[in-house]
């Protein structure tokens, strides 16, 4: 298991769940850690919080749905530590209601900015400098959402099979340039994240029947054990590999359990 000593880990979406728990713990292993997000203030104390635990930590302000502000970004951290060793591409939001209830502004084009285009402009920033050391690892924070489909996270999960799509397809076109890419996906997490992806009474009886004992700090250890030990794709929790495995092998019967669920969902909102 290599050692993330050293290291220049670039976050985006750092100022709350995955990221800052992540950010924490890339820390602790040594590594020099560069905080990106919308939030300046939540990123400001908790650059202070690593510092104070005599670790290493920035706050660059982005909002990854800006080509400048990415542009900015890439180029301030090259500025400080001439090199950028891992680039964790943790922003992200969601939306959770009928298709139909999504604003065509905030809940199909501004998520599918931040999502996937963002996603994909902040790696094309950076990719050039990696390439350039022949080094790197390039960590997508992608969701189940992007291997099975279900109902009420239409946008949501249109956007994260365009991520894994393209995780993918990076992969494959820089392992043999030494640079590594992994997708992580997890299920649903206890994090902030949960609090602003809509208030669908649908979604609220499921998620209320399925509550998830999966904690962020819990995924963000997987991620850094996924720096330390790079692998192309992280499911977790593990069983979820078995239901994108039905939904890939047995689509119709998925496509009925979800209209009967679809059916009687429907009366509720």
């Amino acid at each position: 298991m290599a050692t993330l000593e050293n290291k220049v880990v670039l976050i985006t979406g750092a100022s709350s769940g995955f990221g800052e728990d992540a950010a924490l713990l890339f820390a602790k292993e040594g590594c020099k850690v560069v905080l990106a997000a919308r939030r300046m203030e939540r990123l400001q104390n908790l650059a202070e919080k690593i510092q104070k635990a005599g670790c290493e930590a920035v706050a660059i302000p982005v909002d990854v749905s800006n080509r400048a502000d990415i542009e900015n970004m890439v180029q301030s951290a090259l500025d400080l530590y001439e090199r950028i060793d891992i680039l964790f591409n943790n922003a992200g939001i969601g939306r959770t209601d009928w298709f139909e209830n999504h604003t065509s502004e905030r809940d199909i084009e501004l998520l599918v900015r931040v999502n996937l285009i963002g996603l994909m402009q902040v790696t094309h920033s950076v990719l050039p400098h990696m390439l350039a050391r022949r080094q790197g690892h390039i960590i997508n924070m992608i969701s189940v959402a992007g291997l099975i489909s279900p109902p009420l996270i239409a946008s949501y999960s249109a956007s994260k099979f365009g991520a894994r799509a393209f995780t993918d397809a990076l992969r494959r076109e820089v392992a043999p340039l030494g640079i590594r890419v992994s997708g992580i996906y997890p299920g649903p997490a206890v994090t902030e994240f949960g609090s602003h992806i809509g208030r669908s009474k649908a979604y609220g009886s499921v998620r209320s029947k399925f509550k998830s004992r999966m904690s962020s700090e819990y995924v963000a250890r997987r991620v850094v054990e996924v720096a330390k030990r790079p692998r192309r794709s992280l499911v977790i929790p593990w069983w979820f590999r078995i239901v994108t495995t039905f939904d890939m092998l047995f689509p119709v019967v998925v496509d009925w359990i979800t209209y009967i669920f679809s059916k009687s969902k429907h009366k509720l909102d």
